[in-house]
């Protein structure tokens, strides 16, 4: 059964994005990581300082099976990589929400959650998979 956090924001590209005031937290969904199977590494194209918009890719993630780009849902300024998952990428696989998120950005501007998937809305889009 796939974990979905009613707290989170999701897209069909099976990207998440929490937000924490002026702050966001950003991954893979559940689904995505259980489909890549076991993650062997994260490549960030994005480094602390960088600004980031809507739609731009920031990591890549490789797995025995393949590898994906993934985008960002928000807008702001990269403040933090995720070390854990620099040093151990499994950690996504056992925890893709808790201690797998995977940049850290503070918000440049209020986030239109109407254009992200509730988690209603993505456990509805992930029946049609």
């Amino acid at each position: 059964m796939t974990e979905v956090r009613e707290e989170y924001f999701y897209s069909k590209e099976h990207d998440w994005v929490k937000i924490d005031g002026e702050f966001a937290y950003l991954g893979i969904s559940d689904y995505a990581q259980d489909e890549l199977g076991e993650i062997v590494y994260v490549d960030y194209v994005k480094d602390v300082g960088d600004e980031i918009k809507i739609g731009e890719d920031y990591a890549s993630v490789e797995s025995t099976k393949s590898t994906s780009e993934v985008f960002s849902l928000v807008s702001g300024e990269v403040v933090e990589l995720n070390e854990a998952v620099e040093d151990d990428s499994e950690v996504i696989n056992a925890s893709p929400y808790d201690n797998g998120w995977i940049i850290k950005i503070k918000l440049s501007e209020t986030v239109d959650t109407s254009q992200l998937l509730s988690a209603s809305d993505y456990e509805d889009f992930l029946k049609t998979l």
